[in-house]
């Protein structure tokens, strides 16, 4: 079983409605959907491009997925979750945008915006002793020699190589795309959420997924307000 702490909007909203309607999934405990064409694009080219980010379900990570540590436990976990909620305030993204990481479609802030860098960084300080050691079998599937330096030693102290100053914060909408593709799954990813996409976005909420088992689905655990009072339990 592992655990992710990750930014994801209320099963609500208009934001976290689109995205499940896109990927096929909402993580918040409903089970997988058909999905539907978009644009020029068909419903079996849809389900082939998200079919990577439908397993993780729609979010940002914050703390990456780990195991817990021998001496915390899944209460333990959560009650720190409701403690760090509580104590810290909100951060507004101004605007997010389609963006195009390593390949695959994501929506990520149109400028770089400390106050996030900040809280993220928070996040992964906070419940790092939580987390059990990576294994050498989960630090080889993380392509090690792939990663820059400070990348690997990321990955080695906090268990993710994309903390800190390599922190990307990113929503992701879809696998690996060639360029062939691309501006195809561009266009239909730019016409569905462009409407949400003109409001400011809160990141308002702390989300603890579990993933029950290798190769699960991961699924909504509870859902902590920033800056409010204790977490909505969802599971």
């Amino acid at each position: 079983m592992r655990y992710a702490i990750y930014y994801t909007p209320g099963q609500d909203e208009k934001l976290a409605r689109i995205a499940a309607n896109w990927l096929g999934r909402d993580p918040f405990g409903a089970a997988t959907r058909p999905v539907e064409a978009v644009g020029d694009l068909s419903a079996a080219e849809v389900a082939f491009h998200t079919a990577s980010a439908r397993r993780y379900g729609f979010h940002a990570t914050l703390k990456a997925p780990f195991r817990l540590a021998p001496n915390q436990t899944e209460a333990s976990l959560r009650a720190a979750l409701d403690a760090f909620a509580a104590a810290t305030p909100p951060v507004v993204i101004p605007r997010l945008v389609v963006g195009q990481i390593d390949g695959f479609f994501a929506l990520v802030p149109e400028k770089p915006f400390a106050p996030l860098n900040d809280f993220a960084t928070e996040v992964v300080r906070a419940f790092d002793p939580f987390r059990a050691p990576l294994t050498e079998a989960e630090i080889e599937r993380r392509s090690p020699d792939a990663l820059k330096p400070d990348e690997f030693r990321n990955l080695c102290q906090w268990g993710y190589p994309y903390v800190f100053d390599t922190f990307r914060f990113h929503m992701t909408l879809s696998g690996r795309v060639g360029p062939e593709e691309s501006p195809r799954l561009r266009a239909a990813i730019d016409g569905l959420f462009a409407d949400v996409l003109r409001q400011p976005v809160p990141v308002d909420s702390l989300t603890l997924f579990v993933e029950s088992e290798p190769g699960a689905p991961f699924m909504v655990l509870s859902h902590h307000a920033l800056g409010r009072s204790p977490a909505r339990k969802t599971a």
